[in-house]
């Protein structure tokens, strides 16, 4: 059975002018659980972006009337801001390097796997609404900072002296071509901070270009690196390029490169010493100019020990390390980031303005936020959501998959008259409470596994496991 939850919300347009081969990509993608439309022309493409939302849209680059760079061209000067990734016949890296500063999000290059299509509609729409996210969060933190100092950098949201300590370290390294390796738990913002570096780097008009490495099963990694050459293997019928190449010029982000296969990690220390890469299947090392970001929530120099990571690789990524402190470390920027989020959500949802009474604002100071600063993200989501009046209050937020600080603390004796069976009967085991969780977290995403997931504080794998396991869904 295949996992199309993930894919619910996401609505795709393909542009092409071969109905063939947008009605064949609109059936695959529509098997894989996502919403796909078609269009025949640029111009039809454009009406329909004009009245209805999608998540991304596939768009050709040779078309009658209105071209593929010409569509992208109206998307950048003031059409939706929409992904879109450019297909061709035509294999020229000249294309895929004028599509990306057009504004394609991605490349693909006709026949191409349709399951490689997939995988790129992932990660597009993924940096898309990670950017939105932080676009929306600027925008609200504008509001209060441009009031204060001047020159406090609107984009970085933290006041704490361990926040201070990152952004000081930021600006000496951004101006550099040195590689960056930033550390840190899940949730704590270290993509957010590779953008920041590229946007103060010299490299800022180039692309930032962000691959996760563990989100992108192992067979394929190599090739959305580095690309391939036709006829590299079963299936290349015509060549591909890969990240490194289109990241050209600019920055390339590697989040969860502890994740990195070994075989992987030798080519790419080959790429950061001669500062070129060679596709697969091809004979000649093509030159580039890429600064290489890394980042990672595992132990590397434990991994180093182990022996699942390079050592001469370890050392070539952390000539700068960057460790992001965790939310509960710096709890001075709860208070900001919770209203900011607040704003972030009332603003999306269409709702009145809400406040953060004195009463959240202690609950949210006493959890311990494992999850950090996506968890308090998705509690203050949850919050807007349910809440009622012009306030928010400790008994909107709830706390998912741990319990809160303080609150859960093991039940004392008083007394009670009540029998042991009686005490009993209130007992549960504990597979069924994690059942009704589970059933619980669906309910309110709607069917969602991906947010229900990160909602219970474990992996989509855990949770598709757990699935079958309680035979929930079948």
């Amino acid at each position: 059975m295949k996992d199309k939850e993930t894919e619910q919300a996401m609505r795709i347009l393909i542009i092409d002018d071969e109905k063939n081969l947008r009605d064949s990509i609109a059936a695959y993608l529509e098997s894989e659980g996502m919403e796909a439309r078609t269009a025949a022309s640029g111009e039809a493409g454009k009406a329909l972006l004009e009245t209805e939302r999608f998540d991304a849209v596939v768009v050709d680059l040779k078309m009658p009337g209105m071209s593929g760079l010409d569509f992208l061209a109206w998307l950048k000067d003031g059409g939706p801001l929409v992904p879109a990734i450019m297909i061709s016949a035509h294999g020229d890296i000249k294309d895929a390097v004028e599509a990306m500063k057009r504004g394609a999000a991605d490349y693909l290059v006709k026949p191409f796997n349709p399951d490689e299509l997939v995988v790129r509609l992932r990660m597009v729409i993924g940096n898309a609404r990670l950017a939105a996210s932080a676009t929306a969060m600027q925008s609200v933190a504008n509001k209060s900072v441009r009031r204060s100092t001047p020159g406090v950098d609107t984009q970085w949201i933290g006041s704490s002296p361990a926040m201070k300590e990152v952004r000081a370290l930021v600006e000496r390294v951004a101006p550099t071509d040195s590689t960056v390796l930033v550390t840190g738990e899940s949730g704590t913002g270290k993509e957010v901070v590779a953008r920041l570096i590229h946007r103060l780097s010299k490299r800022s008009s180039g692309p930032f270009i962000p691959i996760n490495m563990g989100g992108i099963p192992e067979n394929l990694i190599e090739s959305e690196l580095f690309g391939y050459e036709k006829g590299a293997f079963t299936g290349a019928d015509s060549r591909k390029t890969g990240l490194c190449e289109l990241a050209n010029g600019g920055t390339l982000f590697l989040d969860e490169v502890g994740d990195m296969p070994l075989p992987l990690q030798v080519k790419l220390l080959r790429m950061l010493q001669e500062k070129k890469i060679m596709r697969l299947g091809g004979s000649r090392q093509i030159p580039i100019d890429v600064r290489i970001i890394a980042a990672t929530n595992k132990d590397l120099e434990q991994a180093v020990r182990q022996g699942s990571f390079r050592e001469d690789l370890f050392y070539r990524l952390a000539v700068i390390r960057l460790r992001l402190p965790p939310l509960r470390d710096r709890r001075e920027d709860i208070p900001i980031l919770a209203q900011l989020f607040v704003d972030r959500f009332t603003a999306e949802m269409g709702r009145p303005p809400l406040t953060l009474a004195e009463d959240a604002l202690e609950v949210l100071n006493r959890y311990s936020f494992p999850g950090n600063v996506r968890e308090l993200e998705n509690a203050v989501e949850r919050a807007v959501i349910l809440s009622e009046g012009s306030e928010l209050h400790g008994r909107d937020f709830s706390f998912a998959g741990s319990a809160m600080d303080g609150q859960m603390k093991e039940p004392a004796f008083t007394g009670s008259t009540s029998s042991p069976s009686e005490l009993a009967g209130d007992i549960k085991p504990l597979d069924m409470l994690e059942r009704e969780a589970i059933l619980r977290a669906l309910a309110f995403y709607q069917g969602h596994r991906e947010k229900t997931a990160q909602a219970l504080g474990i992996t989509r794998r855990t949770l598709l496991n757990k699935l079958k396991e309680y035979q929930i869904g079948e």
